[in-house]
């Protein structure tokens, strides 16, 4: 892989291990494996973020529930089809890894930059408070012809700014990784908890603009 294509979609996390490995696919004898890890908001609050990692990477034979991990690498997506349709599944494809003794003091704990292509056109709403929100969805191109598709959210300014945005155009983004539980109503009477998740934008910029 080139370093090009590495630059354009970085991310690093520190967070505390939630949950066990599970087997998630082999790749030329390589085995992928899921685990979350709760990484701490400056209200205190978390976000639990899957990270997909190597058996080459870590002993994914142990259970590290509770211990500190710092890991980089890429925010990746892909569809899984269920329920007659594509759902887009979000993790970070971990490169690097290593466990910390504690959270470090003024350590970035959850930031990710990615420089991709506007691929739908923003949605720009307001809350009933008036707070302004855009959801932007942005195409990161991977080698071999492939690309990851990110889910943004933009706030105040940025939002405005992005609203304008038209499809194709490339843009650069500089924020945070954030989950959100929600309720997928599955039938009349039965609905399923789920996690979305999506990248805050803190920074915001149009390289085509003139």
């Amino acid at each position: 892989m080139s370093d090009k294509m590495i630059e354009n979609n970085q991310v690093t996390v520190m967070g505390r291990v939630a949950t066990p490995f599970t087997f998630s696919h082999e790749v030329f004898g390589e085995g992928f494996y899921m685990v979350s890890v709760d990484v701490r908001r400056l209200s205190n609050s978390m976000d639990r973020i899957p990270l997909m990692i190597s058996e080459r990477l870590i002993d994914v034979s142990r259970d590290y529930t509770g211990e500190f991990l710092m890991a980089s690498g890429q925010f990746r997506s892909y569809n899984r089809h269920e329920e007659q349709k594509n759902r887009l599944v979000l993790s970070l494809f971990v490169r690097e890894a290593a466990f910390v003794e504690e959270e470090l003091d003024g350590a970035k704990t959850n930031q990710i930059f990615l420089d991709g292509y506007i691929c739908k056109l923003p949605v720009y709403r307001k809350t009933p408070l008036g707070r302004e929100i855009a959801d932007l969805l942005l195409a990161v191109n991977r080698p071999y012809g492939k690309s990851d598709y990110i889910p943004c959210i933009c706030w105040g300014r940025n939002a405005r700014f992005a609203a304008s945005f038209e499809v194709g155009e490339h843009v650069q983004v500089t924020g945070r990784i954030q989950s959100r539980e929600y309720i997928k109503r599955l039938s009349e009477t039965e609905t399923q908890k789920r996690t979305a998740y999506e990248v805050s934008v803190s920074k915001l910029e149009c390289m085509d603009a003139k």
